[in-house]
Formats: structure tokens, C-alpha cells, sequence
């Protein structure tokens, strides 16, 4: 790569302040708590559901406490795809941090999750790692992650839909979902066709000056997203610990929410618990604090669209979510905070760069 074409790569982080003032979290909390007061007054009266929360007092305990144990598991299994992808020499502790900072900066800074990674490659380029290493890195660690989701939607969804495994299929929420998600899988990994060095090629190309900066700025995204793509495709050929950290971070969150079905009556099928799971994991994309309403509108309403009880779905997917968003963001806060620290430590003591 030519001395202008890294000399124009930003650091991932720049720019953005990951400043959890009071009034941030004033804010998310007045929000988290008129989301919760209209969740316990309003919901219920929806659809006759009077009786929705007759079903917490006769709620299972030993289900909540595989809940519980399954939120563990989750984030354990986040931290081991973490430490597998990035290979910084963080220690475990160090490496804790970061997730559980970034599990914070994604309910209170941005929609989608998009906080929490930006605030991931900050610390990561604190910890002494190249920003392209960073940039790559990230999208091979999302594409790990999330080819798992679409491979899920589409596996499952058709499963339902052509009667392979048991369970309602009507075509909106088992056929549609997984043909979109096989298009944007297909769409998504195609990009790995550009060539990961795309930056130098371009540059060769052109004279030196502005003009051959500006396109290697330009060829930036395409070719960090390649070299991702092309390292998460290896990954997982390799069977990489990293794909075992995301199937345990997926199968865990599935297991809380099955395991919350069945503390307040009886789960699902398995296929119909997936992709109602899945569907529903789609609010994440609303521009909203952590998902919170759209997430579980989600959920809520495709295992509706399932045929599944209303008022146990309402019941289940709201434990679930205090198990999986309310239960770590404290945890995570803190997390932040030690973050901050350690970030200190690592300037004062003047970390080397390496290469991951």
C-alpha cells in the first residue's frame, strides 16, 4: 500500500465522544421508563389481555434461573468471539471491558449496535492496533456474526414454509423473511469480490496529488469490507473459535427466550421460536435506544402472526428482553467507566502498535 493511500486511512474512532454524561443517562431513563409504564398499561388492555400478568405470579422460577444462566452464556460467548477475531494481546479482563462498554455505548448512543462498534475500534486503536487492521477486522467480526442470523432466517424460514420441520408457516413472516435474507446474504458477500488492495491499484493508476488521495479514500470502504469479508469466509471454512463464540452468542439468546416461554406456559417449536426470534431482532434496526419497542413489537408480533397466545408472547419476549438488554447495560456502564481507565493506563504507559 503507497505512502498516500495509508497515510488518508482514519483512525475508526476519531471524532466521537464516548462520554456517558448524566444527561445521556437522564434521558435514557426517563425513556426506558415511560417505555415500561406504557408496556404495563397499555399493553395489557390491548386484545383483551386483562390476564397477561396473572401469568408473572404463577411463573416457573427454575426456567427464570436457565434464563439467567443462558444470559451468562450469551455475553461469555460475545467475549470469545471478540478475543478470536482481534488477537490484540488484551488480557481477558481488558478484553471484557471493551464488550461490555460496547453492549453500553450500543443502548445508549446509537440504534442498530452502531455505538457500541465504534466505541469497540476506538479502544482497539487505543490497545495499539492499525486502523485498517481495525476496520477489517470489525467487518469480518460483523459478517461472522451475522451470516449466522440470515443463514438462520433462510434455513428455517423455508424449513417451516415447504412443512420440513413443524410449526405454522403462512408466507409473510417464513418464506418472505427468508428470501430476503438469503439476497442480502448473497448481496452482502459479493462484495468480497473487490479486490482487498483496491486502494493501491487505484492509486498506481494516477498521479501524485489530490486526486490520487481522493481515490484512495474512495476505495477505503470497498476494500476494508473485501478483506473482512474474504477473513469471516476463512473463519468459518476453518471452523475459526470465533464462529463458535457467535453460535453461542445466537443460541444462547434463543435459549433465554425459550426458556422465559416456558416459565409462563409452554414454548413454541423450535423453527417457529428461530425465526419468531429473528424477525423480531429486526427492530434493532429502528432508530431507538437499544432497540427498546421495536425489538419487542417485534417479536411480540410475529409470534402473533405464528399463532402463538398473545398474552404469553407479551410475557415471554419482555423477560427475555430484561434478561438479554436491562440485566447487563449496569454492568456495562461500569465496564465503560474501568474502560476509561485502562485506555489511560495504556497511553501512559505509551502501548506499542501491533498487528493483531
Amino acid at each position: 500500500m503507497t505512502a498516500d493511500a495509508a497515510g488518508d486511512r482514519r483512525d475508526p474512532g476519531d471524532g466521537f465522544s464516548f462520554d456517558l454524561t448524566p444527561r445521556k443517562l437522564t434521558v435514557f431513563g426517563v425513556f426506558a421508563l415511560l417505555t415500561v409504564v406504557a408496556l404495563y398499561f397499555f399493553i395489557p388492555q390491548l386484545a383483551g389481555l386483562n390476564e397477561t400478568w396473572d401469568r408473572i405470579r404463577t411463573g416457573r422460577p427454575l426456567w427464570l434461573v436457565i434464563a439467567a444462566g443462558s444470559t451468562f452464556g450469551m455475553f461469555g460467548g460475545y467475549v470469545f468471539q471478540f478475543r478470536a477475531i482481534y488477537r490484540a494481546g488484551l488480557r481477558w479482563r481488558e478484553s471484557l471491558q471493551i464488550t461490555m462498554a460496547s453492549l453500553a455505548a450500543s443502548r445508549l448512543l446509537s440504534a442498530g449496535g452502531a455505538g457500541g462498534l465504534v466505541l469497540q475500534a476506538w479502544a482497539l486503536r487505543r490497545a495499539g492496533l492499525e486502523p485498517r487492521t481495525v476496520a477489517d477486522r470489525t467487518v469480518s467480526f460483523i459478517v461472522v456474526q451475522y451470516i449466522l442470523y440470515t443463514l438462520a432466517l433462510v434455513l428455517f424460514g423455508y424449513a417451516l414454509y415447504f412443512g420440513l420441520l413443524p410449526g405454522p408457516h403462512p408466507f409473510a413472516i417464513t418464506f418472505l423473511p427468508a428470501t430476503l435474507a438469503l439476497v442480502v446474504t448473497l448481496v452482502g458477500l459479493s462484495i468480497g469480490f473487490v479486490p482487498p488492495d483496491l486502494q493501491r491499484r487505484l492509486s498506481d493508476w494516477c498521479e501524485e496529488g489530490g486526486t490520487r488521495r481522493q481515490i484512495a479514500r474512495f476505495a477505503q470502504a470497498p476494500a476494508s469490507a473485501s478483506a473482512g469479508i474474504r477473513d469471516a469466509l476463512r473463519r468459518i471454512y476453518d471452523r475459526d473459535p470465533a464462529v463458535l463464540g457467535a453460535l453461542l452468542f445466537w443460541a444462547c439468546q434463543i435459549a433465554v427466550l425459550w426458556a422465559s416461554f416456558n416459565a409462563f406456559g409452554e414454548a413454541p417449536p423450535l423453527a417457529v421460536l428461530v425465526v419468531g426470534f429473528f424477525v423480531g431482532m429486526l427492530g434493532n434496526l429502528l432508530p431507538l435506544p437499544g432497540g427498546i419497542g421495536g425489538v419487542d413489537g417485534g417479536m411480540i408480533g410475529a409470534f402473533a402472526a405464528f399463532g402463538v397466545d398473545s398474552g404469553l408472547a407479551i410475557v415471554a419476549v419482555l423477560t427475555y428482553r430484561g434478561f438479554t438488554f436491562w440485566l447487563p447495560t449496569a454492568p456495562g456502564v461500569i465496564a465503560f467507566i474501568a474502560l476509561r481507565r485502562t485506555v489511560e493506563r495504556w497511553e501512559a504507559e505509551g502501548r506499542p502498535a501491533v498487528s493483531a
